[in-house]
């Protein structure tokens, strides 16, 4: 029981870091000094340059050694592991939801915070390993999220009636490979897999873009927190089903999935934080780009995130202690 505690203080201190600078955030943008609109200029920047530099970052300076490369491979596993668990536990639930809002809280409920939230955290309570590790499962999400997820955003749930004058929309394929968190993958992994150093004149400004991605992930999920109406939240009658499976379903069977699994130490760690992170910024991105009420989307994100700052230390001391 001692060493459960301390695993939760940990955990907790160092998610409590992360909302000290959303609080700074929020300060931010009540005072008018960075308001929600600027934070999402900012989205581009975060989201095609600096999270692939942390990714590259992770290859950069991790050695090679066949350990590594099964752990990289394993965490490939668990990545696929995690989201399948996600859409088999959340599918009975919302697959003939006829409600607009069901897309929304079904992609919440399966897709986690896996760039904005998990690799900052990964960095913080193991290190570079852990942003390695957690860089397998950004890629399993982004393959997913283009597929399964643009699938539910796009009303293609089994059973959902498209509204009058919906259109259907295509899929991305392109997207599959040509997005912010498989090319960084497709570039660093020959360079870890082969041994190959770059020189300081690149590794260097790469890892200097890469320390700006939490504060400043942070930051901006402060200002989008600072105007969430929590009132509205409730329009979704199935929100307590998306929070259950997003923030206890899916970290638990990944958990037990693991341990029987016989994965341990910093591999374990590295995958219980993205398991149970709360839902992705990209709910709102995809609500937007099919149709959806992003607002809504924004607010679930926000309340998920809320909860999280409980139920990830919980989640991740747990799997540490059993694990111990």
């Amino acid at each position: 029981m001692p060493l459960f505690f301390d695993n939760i203080k940990l955990a907790m201190a160092n998610l409590a870091m992360l909302y000290l600078i959303v609080a700074v955030g929020v300060f931010a943008d009540r005072i008018g000094w960075f308001p929600e609109a600027a934070a999402r200029k900012c989205t581009e920047l975060l989201f095609y340059i600096i999270t692939p530099c942390v990714i590259l970052r992770a290859f950069f300076t991790m050695e090679y050694s066949p350990a590594a490369l099964r752990g990289l491979l394993i965490a490939l596993g668990c990545g696929t592991l995690l989201h399948l668990t996600g859409i088999l536990a959340s599918e009975p639930f919302f697959r003939k939801g006829k409600n607009p809002l069901d897309s929304i809280l079904h992609y919440a409920a399966v897709y986690g915070n896996c760039g904005y939230m998990a690799l900052p955290l990964a960095q913080a309570l193991v290190g570079d390993e852990g942003v390695f590790y957690c860089s397998a499962v950004v890629l399993v999400f982004q393959m997913f999220s283009f597929t399964h997820g643009a699938y539910v955003m796009s009303g293609g749930i089994p059973g959902r009636r498209l509204a009058e004058g919906e259109a259907r929309a295509r899929f991305p394929w392109r997207s599959l490979i040509l997005n912010a968190g498989v090319l960084p993958v497709l570039v660093g992994f020959p360079l870890f897999a082969l041994g190959l150093r770059l020189p300081e004149l690149v590794t260097q400004p790469v890892g200097w873009l890469a320390s700006m991605n939490t504060p400043l992930a942070m930051l901006m999920f402060g200002t989008y927190l600072s105007r969430t109406n929590f009132r509205a939240i409730l329009r979704g009658k199935k929100l307590p089903i998306s929070l259950a499976v997003k923030l206890f379903a899916v970290p638990s069977a990944t958990l037990a999935a693991l341990l029987l699994a016989g994965v341990r130490g910093p591999l374990l760690h590295a995958m219980l934080i993205p398991a149970s992170s709360p839902s992705a910024n990209s709910t709102v991105v995809f609500a937007a780009k099919y149709g959806n009420d992003a607002g809504y989307a924004s607010q679930v994100v926000a309340v998920m995130s809320l909860l999280s700052i409980l139920t990830m230390p919980l989640m991740i001391a747990i799997g540490l202690t059993l694990a111990g």
